[in-house]
């Protein structure tokens, strides 16, 4: 099994930490920039795109500030990916930092996907 790798990318973002956290944490939100349409049943979620689904378990969830969920099909037991928002103290910008994990050679990829999914995100937001 190829050995994942973990990267990150951080986005400023216009918006508070409150509406920000309620798109990256719930099925409303996350299906307005994350994928068509989003169901929850527990702590699992569905993400249906054109015609496929995948599961994701919600593994850590801290208001406002971190949503953490794996891939129920990924075979690599450290792999998960995360949204951290952060706001300086001082100059109240928000910040939100991705967590992710890919193959070597995919990594580029990968990061083009979540710059295309966060302007999505950032339009929904009105802070494109």
């Amino acid at each position: 099994m190829p050995i994942k790798q973990k990267y990150e990318l951080e986005y400023v973002i216009n918006a508070s930490p409150k509406v920000l956290f309620s798109r990256l944490s719930t099925p409303g939100g996350l299906s307005e920039w994350f994928a068509d349409d989003v169901n929850i049943e527990g702590s699992v979620l569905t993400f249906i795109w054109d015609k496929s689904t995948q599961k994701a378990e919600l593994l850590c969830q801290k208001e406002n500030r971190l949503v953490r969920y794996k891939w129920l099909d990924d075979p690599d037991p450290k792999a998960y990916f995360e949204f951290r928002i952060s706001q300086d103290p001082l100059t109240s910008e928000v910040s939100l930092a991705i967590t992710d994990f890919a193959e070597e050679n995919e990594i580029e990829d990968a990061k083009g996907l979540w710059d295309k999914q966060i302007s999505q995100l950032f339009s929904q937001l009105g802070s494109a």
